[in-house]
């Protein structure tokens, strides 16, 4: 045990996690709260490496927002767009027939070329891509060596199931091996109310899964609190149907992450409570399912041109204490994830010593949360994720979406 430890006010909560006890809420709390935190990283780079060694993960990756259009209105959010009244019929309304008929595709998804996407940045500045666009960009990340695609949006009110559907389709007739990591629990439930008849939870993913999904992301979660749900984003689906749309895809072997956005109106003891609940959902999945959470992760609230904007968000002492709690609290979830479009590359490099151990990996296109201006492009390339890696005293170990090795040819 190091000096630190040992003269440090938490030394029984050293003792408990150099013993792999777990912590409790009141635990988390002081953890939260303590001035100790260089004790509080150590403590956290001891579980992190007691599952990982120096690995420290990444993966060839694109994500593909696949359109802004949501009739959520969430505080916390500067991407979504709502539904343009004035939109022309073809672009935005359902399609009259079937994406499915490749005769139709064009009429029914129309590409937005990137001139035609500046007209309609005034006044609505939304957009939504055609299917053919998604597989362009997906096949085009599959050359340059990506593993995974990560696909969400909004919940657009004029889609059909069918667009989403083909979307898997095309995707996997055109790379048959690119993992499919896409839909948030949000977009899921979503799914089971444009259908006609309606479809469950279960249904929808049968059909997205035979289509070519292989795994969902965490997004969604938020905070899982009544008072907060109701303050900044009452319109969206809660803590229960989330929960719900989780524990379906793991009774059918389908993995997931989980994930927590930080840092706005909620309190440090809601966020305590987030992370024992993600950590029981585990013990559940882990006991009686047939999958369960690959990965945490932890979003820092960036509150630039939402409707929180008033609050200053997360600081970078605050981002490591909530990745280190992470690590702490979620001891049978695998993976603390520090996603460096939200943390920053140099603050996610940093918390691989405070108890990260993946980076996500080169996204390229994000749209969902801009920092500091940034545009939609916003990409790692490899040789910097290993740098960074390197630096902090890492090795760079390439993954899948599973998080099995990767031997590029």
């Amino acid at each position: 045990m190091s000096v630190i430890a040992e003269t440090s006010e938490l030394a029984d909560i050293s003792e408990m996690v150099r013993a792999g006890e777990r912590l409790s809420f009141a635990d988390g709390v002081r953890l939260f709260r303590t001035r100790d935190i260089h004790t509080l990283g150590e403590l956290a780079t001891v579980a992190r490496e007691r599952l990982h060694g120096k690995a420290a993960y990444y993966n060839i990756n694109r994500h593909i927002n696949y359109s802004n259009i949501c009739v959520l209105r969430c505080k916390f959010c500067s991407f979504y767009r709502p539904f343009p009244k004035d939109a022309p019929e073809n672009e935005t309304k359902e399609p009259r027939a079937s994406a499915r008929a490749n005769h139709d595709r064009e009429q029914a998804f129309p590409i937005i070329d990137e001139s035609r996407k500046l007209k309609l940045a005034a006044p609505s500045d939304t957009y939504e891509l055609s299917v053919d666009q998604i597989v362009a960009r997906a096949r085009e990340a599959h050359e340059h060596g990506a593993t995974e695609v990560h696909i969400v949006g909004g919940l657009h009110p004029t889609l059909p199931f069918d667009y989403y559907l083909d979307m898997c389709r095309g995707i996997k007739t055109a790379c048959p091996d690119l993992h499919i990591k896409a839909f948030t629990a949000i977009e899921i439930i979503h799914f089971t109310r444009i259908t006609k008849p309606r479809l469950s939870i279960r249904e929808v993913l049968e059909q997205l899964r035979e289509a070519g999904l292989d795994s969902l992301p965490g997004g969604g979660a938020e905070i899982f609190d009544d008072r907060v749900h109701d303050e900044a984003y009452k319109n969206k689906v809660g803590e229960k149907g989330w929960f719900d749309v989780h524990r379906t895809a793991h009774e059918m072997g389908i993995f997931s992450n989980a994930t927590m956005l930080y840092g706005h109106v909620e309190s440090i003891e809601d966020r305590v409570r987030h992370m024992i609940k993600l950590r029981e959902h585990q013990d559940e999945s882990l006991a009686s399912r047939a999958a369960h959470f690959n990965c945490v992760v932890p979003l820092s609230f960036i509150p630039d041109d939402s409707d929180l904007s008033h609050l200053p968000g997360p600081t970078g002492l605050d981002d490591l204490r909530t990745l280190a709690l992470a690590r702490l609290m979620c001891d049978n979830i695998p993976h603390i994830k520090a996603f460096w479009i939200m943390q920053t590359p140099k603050l996610a490099q940093v918390s691989l010593n405070w108890g990260v151990d993946d980076l996500d990996g080169t996204v390229v296109w994000y749209d969902i949360t801009k920092r500091e201006g940034h545009g939609t492009h916003q990409e790692l390339t490899v040789d910097k994720i290993k740098r960074l890696i390197i630096e902090a005293g890492y090795d760079p170990t390439e993954r899948d979406t599973l998080y099995r090795p990767v031997q590029q040819k």
